[in-house]
């Protein structure tokens, strides 16, 4: 008999608007992670990426929230689409709360990659005035509790200089930082500092995707604006050993979204 069940739930019109929801066995109430895929934001890459730490998690007693999201290449996908999706994806959870035992105070959000990046801005996007269309409506959004980067993209000025993804940044903004740079200041994360969250940074010290030294950048910055960031690094981890549920870097990962949901 298995530990928890699999439900597939929409969260707006398109296709592409749909999430996994892990539920654990038990009552509950269930503390929440939303999960978010990476692949540099493109079409390419799905939430299947995330099926077994959604697995993982769910036995550990924790509900998770695998979501998808239109990405570069789909209709509508990119600037503000993308945005938008993770937004709305995050604040369908209080509809569904009551339905599935879930601890609405008790939710934190976990991404990889370009996920890491979506992750830290669900969280962010309260900096925002309100009035922009990527504001959250201040009566239906998820309050993010915490937040996770595993080997995320924390500064999209600099993943755009570096031209990771082969300028996937570019592709998701339609422009780099001098071309919309209203843009980049309401998208990246490090530009909305102070989150005013705990955040976690997990990074492989043997990244090829994402250099290391994005997070450590990240770190000191968010630290310097008053944040309480940790920043752990993984010696001669890779990039995609964080989502691999029988890595011990997932288990470094595991116990710090533990600490954070206790906190």
């Amino acid at each position: 008999m298995s530990s928890f069940t699999i439900h597939r739930l929409s969260y707006g019109p398109n296709p592409l608007h749909f999430a996994d929801l892990y539920v654990p066995a038990d009552t509950g109430p269930h503390p929440v992670v939303i999960l978010i895929h990476g692949g540099f934001w493109q079409n390419p890459y799905k939430l299947t990426l995330m099926d077994k730490l959604g697995r993982n998690l769910a036995t550990r007693g924790i509900a998770a929230w695998n979501i998808e999201y239109r990405r570069i290449g789909d209709d509508g996908g990119g600037w503000p689409g993308t945005l938008q999706d993770v937004a709305a994806a995050s604040d369908r959870l209080g509809a569904i709360a009551s339905m599935y035992a879930l601890d609405m105070q008790r939710v934190i959000s976990v991404g990889h990659s370009a996920g890491g990046h979506l992750a830290l801005w669900l969280a962010a996007r309260f900096r925002l005035a309100p009035g922009s269309d990527l504001a959250p409506h201040p009566d239906k959004a998820t309050r993010i509790r915490g937040a996770v980067s595993l080997a995320g993209v924390t500064d999209l000025a600099q993943a755009w200089h570096l031209k990771l993804g082969q300028e996937a940044t570019d592709e998701l903004l339609g422009g780099g930082p001098r071309q919309v740079p209203e843009r980049y200041a309401t998208a990246s994360p490090a530009e909305l500092l102070p989150l005013s969250i705990p955040q976690v940074l997990i990074h492989g010290t043997e990244d090829d995707r994402v250099p290391l030294h994005m997070s450590q950048d990240y770190a000191q910055k968010a630290r310097a604006s008053g944040d309480d960031v940790t920043l752990i690094e993984l010696e001669g981890v890779d990039h995609f050993l964080l989502i691999d549920p029988h890595s011990k870097a997932w288990t470094s990962a595991a116990a710090e979204i533990h600490h954070l949901l206790r906190a």
